[in-house]
């Protein structure tokens, strides 16, 4: 299973969980707040830290009153279309080869389960459906039958549906929404279905199409894996390189196990560069720690990297165009009153 410290979504979900949330009636606005988001649709293009999700679902559930939020958001949320595990899925020659794929790839979904196929006499078997957030794991389960459906026609229908953990109390509730038995504190969170589907021929399948797509899968997983040297060096930063001036590149690189000159040719790749990640990193912080804490300027100054007061101010107007007190000012008054 990946590091839940690194792993991260597609931004087409957070996407497509504002548009249901809203649907649906909920204060999306609230919800979102709770990790920093503005009531507006999420950009889908943009990756999301898996890590904010206990809190997200948390508030959700706080403020939906509903025990089965994750559950009833999956039930209501739209197919999955449009992204490269579809095409890959469409150009397969059967359900069971377009499964195969989905699976190889799943990190260009999200790297936060680690899903496998597993084969029996009889039965196939999706397992890896396990994750600490309870909302975030049935929401995501929801997607997942609804996107098999889709791929099959309407034929795809699950057997039983395990989960590792304890569930709610209402059991009926998930096999109404799941349409299948429901077993709590199995082994594995595990999707069981018909083995005969996996030979289901794909009516859109395409040889040429499928090697297209294949190679822009490929692609989009060398690009997640080198966005993880990002979150490996804001993670350095975190530990407090910036105010002991540990910022070097050739420090960090030493640090990540690379020579400099590959990193530099990996964010290179990514359109960046070290100074852009230290940067981006230093606005992100200061922002967090003015609008969020009562550290003192000077101390923040020191947190954030800089040498000086008047540097740090000269580079906050730059990027918010506000002075760090008048910003302060303005987001802990309107904090008070959300």
């Amino acid at each position: 299973m990946s590091n839940r410290n690194t792993s991260s979504d597609a931004g087409v979900f957070l996407w497509m969980t504002y548009q249901t949330m809203q649907k649906m009636g909920l204060d999306s606005a609230a919800i979102f707040a709770s990790v920093h988001l503005p009531d507006q649709l999420p950009d889908k293009n943009v990756r999301r830290a898996n890590s904010t999700q206990q809190r997200f679902w948390q508030a959700a559930e706080q403020i939906s009153q509903d025990h089965y939020i994750g559950l009833h958001v999956g039930e209501h949320m739209p197919t999955f279309r449009g992204q490269v595990i579809e095409y890959l899925f469409l150009s397969s020659p059967t359900f069971g080869e377009g499964l195969a794929r989905t699976i190889k790839y799943q990190a260009i979904l999200s790297n936060a389960l680690s899903l496998e196929l597993v084969e029996l006499e009889d039965v196939a078997i999706i397992r890896g459906l396990e994750h600490p957030v309870r909302h975030y794991l049935e929401c995501a389960i929801g997607l997942l039958l609804s996107f098999f459906k889709h791929m099959s026609n309407q034929q795809f229908q699950a057997q039983k549906i395990t989960l590792n953990s304890a569930g709610n109390d209402d059991r009926l509730e998930y096999q109404r929404v799941w349409d299948c038995p429901v077993e709590f504190n199995a082994e594995h969170g595990s999707i069981y279905f018909d083995k005969a589907l996996l030979d289901l021929p794909s009516p859109a399948a395409e040889p040429e199409l499928l090697k297209i797509h294949e190679n822009i899968a490929s692609h989009h997983l060398d690009i997640l894996e080198k966005h993880q040297l990002i979150i490996q060096i804001e993670k350095i930063l975190s530990r407090g390189a910036l105010e002991k001036g540990q910022i070097d590149q050739q420090q960090i690189a030493q640090l990540l196990g690379k020579h400099p000159r590959t990193l530099r040719q990996d964010l290179q790749l990514l359109n960046t560069t070290f100074d852009k990640i230290i940067a981006n990193y230093r606005e992100k912080l200061a922002r967090r720690l003015l609008s969020q804490t009562h550290e003192s300027l000077e101390q923040i100054v020191y947190l954030t990297g800089f040498s000086e007061p008047s540097a740090f101010s000269r580079a906050f107007k730059r990027w918010t165009g506000e002075t760090p007190s008048a910003y302060r000012l303005r987001k802990q008054n309107k904090n008070k009153f959300d």
